[in-house]
């Protein structure tokens, strides 16, 4: 029985150990919080998800959830259709 629990003690604390080195906060969805919407007519909220290139900025980076990503590069779609945002960069 002692055996098994310094066992169990040494995988907890190797745990313990490992955990401490990931303290970082995730940071929440924009969009989840109700300050923005997305809305293709509003070329300015869009301009923040596009790169300098003018590609759309992947949802590691822009923290966008992957339900409203979806719905980000569809509105930035309509508005560079509709010439309020441009396809590629000056």
């Amino acid at each position: 029985m002692k055996n098994e629990d310094k066992a169990k003690d040494k995988a907890n604390s190797w745990k313990r150990n490992n955990n401490n080195n990931n303290n970082f906060k995730k940071k929440a969805c924009p969009f989840e919080s109700g300050v923005m919407k997305i809305d293709y007519k509003d070329p300015r909220t869009l301009q923040k998800f596009i790169s300098e290139r003018g590609k759309v900025m992947p949802c590691r980076i822009s923290m966008v959830s992957a339900r409203k990503q979806r719905a980000l590069a569809l509105a930035i779609k309509r508005a560079r259709f509709l010439a309020l945002l441009p396809y590629v960069a000056d």
